[in-house]
């Protein structure tokens, strides 16, 4: 059975970004979740992560789109 939540250290090596990149999105609100446990513990929905990835899909097409993205020979 899959995990309804994952933790921070989950959805960074997910996302391919440090831990502190992943809690700077819980921080902003870009990336919903929760606090668990006594020592306040951050947790990830799932679906809130998949959510999110395909609203940065969304954004990355319509910037590429609208030309205010270019992708880099680097970044491909």
């Amino acid at each position: 059975m899959a995990h309804r939540f994952l933790p921070l250290t989950d959805v960074a090596e997910i996302l391919n970004v440090s831990s502190a990149q992943a809690y700077a999105l819980v921080r902003s609100g870009d990336l919903p979740a929760i606090k668990v446990g006594g020592r306040g513990q951050w947790r990830i929905e799932t679906t809130a992560l998949e959510d999110y990835i395909q609203r940065k899909y969304a954004e990355t097409r319509a910037g590429l789109a609208s030309g205010q993205l270019e992708m880099h020979e680097e970044t491909v």
